[in-house]
């Protein structure tokens, strides 16, 4: 018999491609079954946002999860992007000229310049189609959708550019690929930094949060437990990695490029 408490999440679609999943009222994840990262719906009295959309290639599946809770493309005001990786992004340019798409001023930048190797391009079949960002989030924003009101918190890391979104109130955490079920930590890609993802995951815990929204995996309930085991994983990772830099011998490979820093001050002078 199975001591593990039942969820208090409700499943209201189980196809082949996706699962759409009640987290709270009017709060929606929809979790693709390939290598997309989760969708959330939040369905405001005044306004209606999705947090990331996934793969481009997913786009059939997030409409039918929508259209299973009565949402348009139409009826959503915001699309808002946690960070720059395909996975969460590669969608949003089917909501052009519906409504408006937000990231950090960061991510912003690299989706507008189509940094490729910042959004992971290799990494996903997807087409090479411009994404337009017409707001630029920073830390201390507010997202007031009337009866939800998502504090916009910058939560470098992953990358440089990620954003969790926080509801005091109802301790809703959507937390993208800085924290996930588990304490699992979403990588340390290109621009990130282990010491940054610590700093944030810090500020998380800190945080009266209750439900955990991430951008991959299931739905939990233990977000302050999560948080504290990804912090013990980050200092594991930043240790290992200051044990493998000790073992490159950092002078050696800096050496050519302050060589060429001295080069560059000789003709100067």
């Amino acid at each position: 018999m199975s001591d593990r408490k039942p969820s208090p999440f409700k499943i209201l679609l189980d196809s082949e491609a996706a699962t759409l999943i009640q987290a709270a009222e009017d709060v929606y994840q929809i979790r693709f079954k390939n290598r997309a990262a989760n969708a959330y719906l939040v369905r405001g009295s005044k306004r209606t946002i999705m947090i990331d959309v996934g793969l481009s290639t997913n786009y059939p599946h997030l409409l039918t999860c929508l259209n299973h809770v009565g949402v348009t493309p139409d009826r959503i005001d915001m699309v808002v992007l946690s960070h720059e990786h395909l996975d969460h992004i590669g969608a949003a340019w089917h909501f052009h000229g519906r409504t408006y798409v937000a990231a950090h001023r960061l991510a912003a930048n690299k989706i507008m310049l189509r940094d490729d190797f910042s959004m992971l391009r290799k990494m996903f079949a997807e087409p090479n189609v411009p994404i337009n960002i017409d707001i630029w989030l920073e830390e201390g924003n507010l997202i007031d959708l009337g009866n939800f009101r998502l504090n916009v918190m910058y939560t470098p890391g992953h990358t440089s550019a990620c954003i969790t979104l926080f509801e005091p109130d109802k301790g809703l955490l959507f937390a993208s690929d800085t924290l996930m079920p588990g304490g699992v930590m979403g990588g340390v890609f290109g621009s990130g930094s282990i010491a940054d993802y610590i700093q944030s995951l810090q500020r998380i815990k800190g945080l009266n949060s209750r439900i955990l929204l991430s951008g991959h995996g299931r739905l939990s309930d233990t977000p302050q437990e999560d948080v504290r085991i990804a912090i013990q994983r980050s200092h594991a990772l930043l240790e290992d990695t200051a044990q493998l830099f000790d073992a490159l011998d950092a002078r050696s490979n800096f050496d050519p490029i302050m060589q060429s820093v001295r080069d560059l001050n000789k003709l100067d002078d």
